[in-house]
């Protein structure tokens, strides 16, 4: 049997350089906020009962958006340093044997198969530990790592306190570790305060665990981009951008047209099928599925919905919480708001706004039409101008449409209201009762002309 893995993400900090009322791991990035990337990291190698995050400052908020994954929670409600953070966690988890591997939650960028790595070189090592380190250009910074002779790891020496040859160093110590647990919580309490910041240094535990006669050892990584920390908004903007980058990259790996991709935004849990093309400025957000052969224009925004395959969905509309079905157009410049459903083949177009509204198969709204808490059957025409009124002031009801019903342009319907299968309505209408199937409503006054009325209003208005 492979040796159980804990996890313990350190999240506890204000992050007073962000300059935000909000905790540091709670800002987003690449879609996703900093803490949820890492834990979504971290149930790569564990299950999410033996993950642990360590919260302090704004602790409900943190433990409230992320405590549908099932994790634990560990309170450090007084900040002394990264080792002090794990000290407190002692009493909670010292217990549990295997491995401990030890996150910050302001590091999205660190990728499964690099935790994988850290602790596949734990696993085949004798040694208390693995830390994961990588040579820098400008390490500034960062903790240097210390060899001796024969190159072993023996000591993390971090910044404020490194000599001047020490500083010149240029591997430096990533911030994760992956150690052997018995060794590690037998000596966690020898953490001193004897260093310049007045703090527990988790850097320490090299150094400890090496004077017990322990060995630690080093997983070294190509690109140190990857564990990069977020410490100020331009860092939290500059994360975000190579986390997009990520992202276009894998779908366009799958299949995925991507036109101008630097300009594409699509979140982490978004998935798209073979030979859909996504126009430059398009977003594409939260958990939102797209079919195969689909089109997603330019500058559209689509959120939290289900397209299934050969949708088209036109340049500047905004598609949200809905489902399209199969060969369904929407767009240009249309708005599904929230919770509508188009069936197989319905086409909603430009300046047309849905909201709960189920538009059935083959059925259009072309142009210029409002329909909100409708329920709108297959092959139905809404002419240009068409508004479902469905709200009294009081509450919001249902507009029903049967089958085949055609809707003259710009007609007003006032909920609640049902129209027949096959029924047409003249354009123009104002209709408050229900139509019977294949019956003609007529909903407005007949024309009256006053001849030369025009011509004697303009000689009034000039005396």
């Amino acid at each position: 049997m492979e040796t159980p893995i804990a996890v313990v993400i350190l999240a506890a900090g204000l992050g007073t350089r962000m300059k935000s009322r909000k905790a540091k791991v709670l800002h987003s990035a690449g879609g996703r906020t900093l803490l949820g990337h890492v834990l979504q990291t971290a149930q790569a190698i564990t299950t999410p009962e033996r993950i642990f995050v360590v919260v302090g400052h704004q602790a409900e908020e943190v433990r409230a958006s992320v405590h549908a994954l099932g994790v634990g929670f560990i309170h450090q409600a007084e900040q002394k340093g990264t080792g002090h953070a794990l000290m407190v966690a002692a009493g909670a988890i010292s217990h549990l044997d295997g491995l401990l591997v030890i996150l910050y939650g302001d590091c999205p960028l660190v990728q499964a198969n690099t935790l994988e790595g850290l602790v596949a070189a734990q696993r085949t090592w004798h040694g208390a530990g693995t830390i994961l380190t990588a040579i820098m250009d400008d390490p500034t910074g960062y903790g240097r790592v210390l060899r001796d002779e024969r190159s072993q790891v023996t000591g993390v020496v971090e910044q404020k306190a490194g000599t001047p040859e020490q500083l010149a160093i240029r591997e430096a110590n990533m911030g994760l570790y992956c150690y052997r647990a018995a060794p590690f919580w037998a000596h966690i309490q020898d953490l001193r305060l004897d260093n310049p910041a007045r703090e527990y240094y988790l850097t320490d535990m090299v150094e400890i665990l090496r004077r017990a006669g322990h060995e630690i050892n080093s997983y070294r990584i190509d690109d140190p981009r990857e564990v990069l920390g977020i410490n100020n908004r331009e860092e939290l903007a500059a994360v975000d951008r190579l986390l997009r980058q990520r992202k276009v990259r894998d779908l366009m790996l799958a299949g995925v047209t991507i036109e101008k991709p630097e300009t594409v935004t699509v979140d982490p849990d978004v998935t798209i099928g073979m030979d859909t093309i996504v126009e430059p400025f398009a977003q594409v957000l939260g958990n939102t599925t797209i079919g195969e052969n689909c089109r997603v224009g330019a500058c559209s925004i689509v959120r939290d919905s289900e397209l299934g395959d050969d949708v088209q969905v036109g340049p500047f509309t905004i598609i949200g919480t809905s489902r399209l079905e199969r060969g369904a157009h929407a767009g240009p410049f249309a708005r599904l708001r929230m919770a509508n459903h188009l069936e197989a083949g319905a086409h909603v177009g430009n300046f047309v706004e849905l909201k709960k509204t189920r538009l059935g198969a083959g059925s259009k709204a072309m142009h210029l039409a409002y329909l909100g808490d409708s329920e709108i059957g297959g092959g139905v025409n809404v002419g240009a101008g068409t508004i479902s009124c469905n709200f009294d002031g009081y509450r919001k009801h249902t507009t029903r449409i049967g089958n085949g019903a055609f809707i003259g342009s710009n007609s007003t319907l006032v909920a609640p209201l049902a129209i027949g299968d096959g029924a047409y309505l003249a354009a123009g209408s104002v209709v408050t009762d229900d139509v019977p199937a294949n019956a003609l409503a007529v909903g407005r006054s007949r024309q009256v002309n006053k001849e030369d009325w025009a011509r004697k209003r303009r000689e009034l208005a000039k005396q």
